[in-house]
């Protein structure tokens, strides 16, 4: 990403003050406090977003200024549960998907949810199983915000985005807008178009049933005291840390390396379930980011699988 100096970022500041409220904008702001893992450093500038019009605004100032590459001169972040930032921080922009962007809203039909991009997947299935709609409880327990959700096509207890996705509205760098089928977003797993497309998602159209408010709360329940009993949700974590490798588990992987409890730093393998690599208390970037790829590392010689991170990592 781009460096700012100290006179750049006043100047931009200045320009994004045009567009959105100044205290939308923040200056050299510890990423420690918008990532679940709880650690990284600074970033240049971090604008909060909370209309499509503060998007499309903030990208037509950030395009004035040559910085329309997602990932080299701006990051998008939602709930930051699924990133690592360095120690260094992010140079360049964060623009923050605020829950403030975060409407959900039946749709006339009585069966569809269209929810933006900053929305909490657990808001998201709490207001579906007000609703009396099925299909969403799988997502009640992963901490992020739907635009990132969209982004990895995220899962868990048998259940994906994929599954439930009708269509996605999405914005361009450039400030235009698409609408795109959920056929046409490519979602595998951990995957969608938009890891290779430097689109943004503005808004999604969820297509659930009609089912028992009783059985939705009671299945959501059962999902929430699995989560307790099976992973380690007293400490920040990024979830689940690898991807699962084809033919195998990533946890089981790990575990049969001997890494049940490895530590480096103040990062720890979780001791309650090796697929979860946790910050102990004090842990730093470093700490985390070395332990992921010693495990990586050892697992490779241990099993001859690859585990690959599914965090993201960045400034390394």
């Amino acid at each position: 990403m781009k460096e700012f100096h100290e006179d750049a970022k006043q100047k931009l500041c200045q320009r994004l003050s045009g567009v959105v409220q100044p205290e939308q904008i923040l200056v050299n702001e510890k990423m420690s406090a918008h990532t679940t893992f709880r650690v990284g450093g600074e970033a240049d500038i971090f604008v909060e977003i909370k209309t499509s019009a503060d998007l499309e605004n903030v990208l037509a100032v950030l395009r004035s200024e040559g910085l329309s590459k997602r990932n080299e001169d701006f990051y998008l972040l939602g709930n930051g549960s699924n990133v690592l930032v360095s120690d260094r921080g992010i140079r360049g922009v964060v623009l923050h998907m605020s829950r403030e962007y975060g409407g959900i809203f039946l749709a006339e039909n009585g069966t569809t949810l269209v929810c933006e991009a900053g929305a909490a997947l657990a808001a998201i299935a709490h207001r579906a199983c007000e609703s009396g709609l099925t299909g969403f409880e799988f997502a009640a327990g992963i901490p992020g915000s739907l635009g990132g959700a969209i982004v990895m096509n995220a899962g868990a207890y048998d259940g994906e985005m994929r599954q439930v996705v009708e269509s996605v509205r999405l914005m361009a760098p450039d400030g235009t807008t698409v609408e795109k089928r959920a056929e046409e977003m490519d979602f595998s797993y951990r995957h969608s178009i938009l890891k290779e497309e430097p689109l943004i998602v503005l808004n999604v159209t969820i297509a659930l049933a009609s089912g028992s408010q009783q059985e939705i709360r009671a299945k959501m329940e059962d999902l929430a005291a699995r989560r307790r009993n099976k992973q380690p949700l007293e400490y920040p974590s990024a979830g689940s840390t690898f991807k699962r490798p084809a033919g195998h588990f990533a946890a089981k992987l790990i575990e049969d390396a001997g890494l049940r409890g490895f530590s480096i730093g103040g990062a720890q393998v979780s001791e309650k379930h090796c697929g979860f690599v946790v910050n102990k208390g004090n842990a730093t970037a470093a700490d985390i980011y070395t332990l992921i790829m010693e495990v990586q590392k050892r697992v490779k010689a241990s099993t001859q699988v690859t585990i690959d991170p599914e965090v993201i990592l960045l400034g390394f």
